[in-house]
């Protein structure tokens, strides 16, 4: 099993690492503090006492010597905790707290600060294509995603459907987001099909049956859980009308290849398409997470339909990159790019395709989206 990992813990700081569930947030923690005092909150006998009593935490940590790690898994389950967790650093002993968490939602809905900024936010994501190597398959990737869990599993769609199905059961119902779980079952189906797409709200409504104001809701909790998110448009010194929507994607792949209900009037292209455009999002995410580098991820789209898949803005240059699920570029695929140019000629614009070569056209490097991946690795510049 592939045990490299980008994410680098911050020096002696107490942090926050937000995940979905599955990315191994666990299994890290477990190499990066061997020696570290572990709270499991997914263990139920672990969280009992502490539901019973928070100010145990006190007691616990008290006792530990000064300069000792402290590593609270799932803090959401008791967000009580981080309270105490705050009069603890106040206390100046030295202690380095670890808090991870599969949902903020929790958090937010307790009116926690996530400890007034004396913690760092850090992220962690499925594996990127670096760092499995040559363990990395493109099409395996489109298929399964690059969950740990998903990786590692010799029946991989049985374990996606299962994961799907715990987030659902023990992530929503669970912590009592919503009563009668099917109906959201059915929402996260609907949304598969604004994977890479702009998000009409209204339109997801009407397919559900539901309120704007409840989809509003849910939209909201799939984000806090993290399985989904939602990319802005880039309009710093926008020279054309553009649009104002928010383009969706779920985090992984293979999580959306499971919840996309397929039928026999889907084509090959149009449910390939947004899985490829999905993995090279959420491959972007990591890298911006990841770095030093203070960068954000947009998308770029004209009130007239011209677009751009995504434009990744920063400190350290201005990128537009264009995704092709075909094995072939036409000088028309290349329009967005262009136009994209021409307002932004400090920009640097990229076209990845499935071929299998680099071909500068028009005077845009059009490169395999394979290779693409296999060389994105945080703190370089983007492969180009």
């Amino acid at each position: 099993m592939v045990t490299k990992r980008y994410f680098k813990p911050p020096e002696r700081t107490s942090y926050f690492l937000f995940g979905p569930r599955g990315t191994g947030k666990s299994t890290l923690m477990a190499a990066l503090y061997p020696d570290a005092l572990l709270i499991n909150l997914l263990l139920p006998d672990t969280r009992r006492p502490y539901l019973a009593k928070p100010d145990r935490l006190l007691d616990v940590v008290r006792a530990q010597p000064e300069g000792k790690t402290i590593v609270i898994d799932e803090v959401q389950k008791i967000p009580e905790l981080l309270s105490l967790v705050h009069v603890l650093i106040e206390e100046k002993q030295q202690w380095q707290f670890v808090l991870t968490g599969s949902s903020a939602r929790k958090l937010k809905r307790e009116g926690v600060n996530l400890l007034g900024g004396r913690a760092l936010d850090k992220h962690l994501h499925p594996f990127m294509a670096s760092e499995l190597g040559e363990g990395f398959d493109l099409q395996q990737a489109l298929n399964s995603g690059l969950l740990p869990l998903a990786v590692a599993s010799d029946t991989v769609q049985e374990t996606l459907s299962a994961y799907v199905t715990l987030y659902l059961e023990e992530e929503v119902k669970a912590e009592g987001f919503i009563r009668d779980i099917e109906p959201f079952s059915h929402f996260l189906e609907v949304l598969s099909f604004s994977h890479g797409s702009l998000l009409n709200l209204s339109h997801v409504a009407r397919e559900c049956r539901l309120k704007r104001a409840t989809v509003d809701n849910w939209l909201s909790i799939a984000e806090d859980l993290l399985i989904a998110f939602r990319l802005p448009v880039f309009s710093r010194r926008a020279k054309r009308i553009l649009t104002t929507q928010l383009k969706f994607y779920y985090f992984d792949s293979g999580v959306y290849q499971i919840l996309r209900p397929r039928s026999v009037i889907d084509s090959r292209s149009e449910v390939g398409g947004a899985a490829l455009e999905g993995l090279v999002a959420q491959h972007l995410r990591a890298w911006i997470d990841y770095s030093h580098a203070k960068h954000k991820l947009y998308y770029w789209r004209t009130k007239s339909g011209v677009e751009v898949d995504f434009i990744v803005y920063g400190e350290k240059g201005l990128w537009a990159i264009e995704v092709k699920y075909s094995g072939y570029v036409d000088s028309k695929d290349l329009r967005g790019l262009k136009n994209f140019k021409e307002d932004y000629p400090e920009s640097t614009p990229i076209m990845l395709y499935q071929g299998d070569e680099r071909i500068l056209r028009d005077g845009i490097l059009c490169m395999p989206c394979d290779e693409f991946l296999k060389q994105l690795v945080p703190n370089q510049s983007l492969p180009v």
